[in-house]
């Protein structure tokens, strides 16, 4: 045992950056919990695309395994990936239901984008982004993908629910589910108060095993031969994705995909401490996970794959290198044979038949938001010019639910108000490059 750390402490650099081959294993574990309910809401959403349920989950776990190895093994960083919220509601309710696309079809168009990413990527185009953007606009991005997590968790939790015309209000806070999340928001918060090593596994194990006297977790078993993949392996049909009006909707899946792994990418990077004056090292590399695994993913039967901004949670248990991306993918292939057991952490509590809690990990989503958005200090809040683009970024994010929307406000702004103070050669040519892609995606929808 003690030789298979060494070695992979020597693999990964583990102790290089402050580690230990144990610590980033919870680490990785941690970031499968809080993020393995995609497992099981990736396939509900698709299955109303016409897809099988069952096929679309093995095909999940498969290209979020995928994602995790080349980010861990390659990029060594502890940023796991997974099929997309939000493109998967785009598939299912604007392209397949909304426009009559078969599901086949759009899906071709999503194998179009990954190889669009790849295109990319090598010739660099996304490294330039990343690396390119100001300090301020990384900082607006870290603290805007935090509030965005702890907004997520105060919904998933139950604490905030939807209002007509209020938009959003305070949810009962009688119900059982907003005492579990409050509850957990406090147990954890005690642990990590207390410098208590795996706070947030300790504190997620925790509310689970008290949550099963009240029916908030369900024990279903513990192992299941993993769901057949054929309705869905190998079904897309590129031909019909390559026709003139598919290509936007193609568009559309590259567009967000894009910007969201560029948000996650910097948002954790500024989190763990990753950034070396300003850039990501090794950016080029962390760039190709999602690319691949959007391409492979479409072949297997799933939408595209990008950055988790749930690895907010494994850093924050103290995962910096790949090793705790690679224990997150094996969890994702364990998952396909413990796919009961993952369903205990990952899986919803069904208040009605249109509202789904998830007070297990919702807390932890809370408590990662307010660790990312004590990076706000960073800002330079005396510069209008730097200050105003960086907060339409953390405020637009958690208000139009979106990473790839809540950057677009910020993006447009920074180059417009330099160009107007008369700092327009302060800008890097790539921000008039994104600006005006942005505003080209939104003034032709």
């Amino acid at each position: 045992m003690t030789s298979v750390l060494a070695f992979l402490d020597r693999f990964f650099r583990v102790r290089e950056q402050g580690s230990t081959p144990l610590t980033e294993m919870r680490a990785g574990l941690v970031t499968f919990m809080t993020a393995s309910y995609i497992i099981f809401v990736q396939p509900a959403v698709m299955a109303q695309a016409g897809m099988d349920f069952g096929a679309v989950m093995t095909a999940t776990c498969l290209a979020a395994a995928l994602g995790c190895l080349i980010m861990g093994l390659y990029a060594n960083y502890p940023i796991a990936l997974a099929p997309g919220m939000g493109i998967n509601f785009y598939f299912t309710y604007s392209v397949v239901l909304g426009q009559g696309i078969p599901w086949q079809i759009a899906l071709g168009a999503v194998f179009l984008s990954g190889i669009g990413l790849i295109l990319l990527t090598v010739c660099r185009f996304r490294e330039v982004i990343v690396n390119s953007l100001p300090n301020d606009i990384k900082v607006g991005i870290s603290v805007g993908i935090g509030l965005f997590i702890a907004f997520i968790g105060f919904v998933q939790g139950g604490i905030v629910m939807g209002d007509r015309s209020t938009l959003v209000q305070l949810a009962p806070l009688n119900s059982l589910p907003a005492l579990f999340t409050i509850a957990g928001v406090g147990l954890i918060g005690v642990l990590l108060q207390r410098k208590i090593k795996g706070a947030i596994l300790i504190g997620m194990v925790t509310m689970a095993l008290a949550g099963m006297p009240f029916g908030l977790v369900q024990f279903h078993g513990v192992v299941a031969l993993p769901p057949d993949i054929t309705p869905t392996l190998l079904q897309l049909d590129i031909l019909g994705a390559l026709d003139l009006g598919l290509l936007t909707v193609a568009g559309v899946f590259l567009f967000v995909d894009l910007f969201d792994t560029a948000g996650t990418l910097v948002g954790i990077g500024h989190q763990g401490g990753f950034l070396k004056d300003g850039r990501l090292p090794r950016a080029y590399r962390a760039l190709w996970p999602d690319s691949v695994a959007t391409t492979a993913g479409s072949v297997l039967g799933t939408t595209t794959v990008t950055c988790y901004i749930e690895s907010a949670a494994g850093v924050a248990e103290g995962g910096r290198t790949g090793l705790a991306s690679v224990v997150t993918a094996l969890m994702f292939l364990l998952a396909l044979f413990l796919a009961p057991l993952a369903k205990m952490f990952g899986g919803g509590y069904a208040v009605d038949h249109d509202t789904i809690l998830y007070p297990i990990t919702a807390p932890v989503l809370i408590i990662v938001g307010a660790m990312m958005a004590a990076n706000v200090t960073r800002i330079q809040w005396q510069e209008w010019d730097e200050a105003l683009p960086a907060f339409l970024i953390l405020i637009g994010m958690p208000l139009t639910y979106s990473i790839a929307d809540g950057m677009a406000l910020g993006f447009i702004l920074y180059p417009v108000i330099k160009v107007l103070v008369g700092k327009a050669r302060q800008v890097h040519w790539i921000m008039y490059v994104i600006a005006t892609l942005f505003l080209l995606r939104y003034l032709t929808v």
